[in-house]
């Protein structure tokens, strides 16, 4: 699943624990209906201002709606030199 799917489910969940319609969440968030029907549908991902309007709307804290949404970061590793084989050069004469 993708983090807007799991978002929007988020959302969902907790739009609906709240007893609101997406209409209702919107007008509490400052947002069209249409666009909180599309967060939960997955098909448009929260900006950071959305996201602290929609969570101040459901009363809980941002984080709830990013619950199971999780960052797997790169593995770094220091540089280091290495020095290839390289045959030397047979002296030619011409």
């Amino acid at each position: 699943m993708d983090v807007a799917a799991h978002f929007g489910r988020n959302l969902l969940h907790h739009r609906k624990q709240a007893n609101l319609s997406q209409e209702e969440l919107g007008v509490l968030a400052s947002l069209h209906r249409t666009e909180v029907g599309q967060l939960e549908q997955g098909t448009r991902l929260a900006r950071i201002d959305t996201l602290v309007k929609l969570a101040s709307a459901l009363s809980i804290p941002p984080g709830d709606l990013l619950a199971g949404i999780v960052w797997n970061p790169a593995v770094v590793t220091r540089g280091e030199f290495w020095v290839r084989a390289v045959e030397p050069e047979v002296n030619r004469e011409p």
